[in-house]
């Protein structure tokens, strides 16, 4: 959805305001329509922290350099499908950080911010001025997020990316299939998760600011964020002295429980949970399997997991997918495709639930493509509709105005490259 020009008085309950309420509406009625948020955010950890606020109504302030900005835009089919879909629901400018005039333009920006969100590397926003340090004493009610690699302690000046936190973390070394090379996550799993405590974190920050009005520093590390998503692996290797293996698409706890190819090669995951759904999985594939004394139980099925997994999987291959799926739904066994990305675009339950909304691509031949909106619903309130990602220093202008700056002042920054 491109952006309109409709009012919005920016006000929360509260009485909150936003920088400029009529460049992003929609905001009115949403938990977080009183909060402004600058995001110092490139590539996904940082810019996806601030989409997550954005969603709840916050007014975004996306702050970047003006030579090329974010390190994914204008990068790569990938790099600029990921900066579409995490760089939604909010407005665009540049500001040269070292320069001095540039440096007094987002020094009012942070005069009128809630929150700020970082992901720089270790030690470049202190670098450039734009620390926790240096901005509480712009704005003592600041609540400042960095997300970083690491917490502090022995590798905090080690470089981070989220194939590093996924490595280190164990992910890795349970991802993929026996016997076969560690792989990574489809996704950007650690920068997401770390995004995800980073929005946490900062929701209750803002509470307690608005409690005892004062801001605060929250630091949340990739490596940290992704070891919590293992807690149950760690808890397992310290209670019975043994790592964790690569699971496949399985799960040791049940059998079966993997993806099986149907008769037309097709995968799908088949994963009977319970004694009663491992009885029905059975009678709807036409075998009988629950008879053999070998598979009788849970643990017969895990102490024989291998020729269990063959049996299962010759039943499921004597039908096409479509019926293999429908035959175990109507049974009441958890069954699923396993969908390509294309599946998931085209998918009637999402379409049905309104699980997308439709942004501009700013490269590539989609034109208007379709992404996740926020997936969560509430009774107290409706989502934020989706703006499409700001082109670099779209807002700036805008901003700037707001601000204060007339159009001389404006056009002078231009062209001292401050903005």
């Amino acid at each position: 959805m491109t952006r309109d020009d409709g009012s919005a008085d920016g006000a929360g309950a509260d009485g909150g305001h936003r920088v400029a309420p009529e460049l992003l509406p929609g905001a009115e009625g949403r938990p977080l329509s009183d909060v402004t948020v600058l995001e110092l955010g490139h590539i996904i950890a940082g810019p996806f922290c601030s989409m997550l606020l954005a969603d709840l109504g916050a007014e975004v302030i996306k702050v970047e350099h003006p030579n090329g900005g974010d390190a994914v835009r204008d990068s790569s089919a990938v790099g600029n499908s990921s900066f579409n879909y995490v760089n939604r629901n909010k407005l665009g400018v540049t500001v040269d950080l070292k320069s001095e005039e540039g440096s007094a333009v987002f020094a009012e920006l942070v005069e009128e911010a809630d929150v700020l969100i970082e992901n720089f590397a270790s030690g470049t926003a202190d670098r450039l001025g734009v620390g926790y340090d240096d901005l509480k004493e712009i704005n003592e009610e600041l609540v400042y997020c960095s997300i970083k690699g690491f917490n502090e302690g022995p590798y905090e000046e080690y470089p981070a990316l989220d194939p590093v936190a996924e490595a280190l973390s164990g992910v890795m070394s349970v991802t993929g299939r026996p016997g076969q090379p560690p792989v990574r996550c489809g996704t950007s799993l650690a920068d997401m998760a770390a995004s995800l405590y980073g929005a946490i974190s900062i929701l209750g920050g803002v509470r307690q600011r608005d409690a005892n009005g004062e801001g605060q520093h929250v630091t949340v590390p990739l490596y940290g964020s992704t070891v919590s998503l293992m807690g149950y692996w760690l808890a397992y290797t310290q209670a019975y002295g043994r790592a964790a293996d690569p699971i496949g698409a399985g799960h040791p706890n049940w059998a079966p429980y993997n993806a099986y190819q149907s008769a037309d090669g097709e995968w799908v995951f088949v994963g009977p949970s319970s004694q009663r759904q491992w009885e029905a999985m059975c009678e709807a594939l036409d075998v009988d399997l629950h008879e053999e004394e070998r598979f009788a139980t849970l643990e017969d099925r895990r102490g024989n997991r291998e020729a269990l997994d063959e049996r299962v999987g010759a039943a499921c291959e004597q039908f096409d997918a479509e019926e293999l799926i429908a035959r175990l739904r109507d049974a009441g066994v958890p069954v699923a495709p396993i969908n390509d990305t294309q599946d998931v675009v085209d998918d009637p339950h999402l379409r049905q639930t309104d699980a997308f909304g439709s942004i501009r691509a700013t490269e590539g031949e989609g034109g208007d493509i379709d992404v996740p909106r926020y997936p969560a619903r509430s009774t107290g309130f409706d989502r934020v509709e989706n703006t499409d990602p700001p082109e670099l220093g779209e807002d700036t202008d805008a901003v700037l105005e707001a601000l204060g700056y007339d159009a001389a002042e404006r056009e002078r920054l231009r062209d001292s490259g401050a903005v």
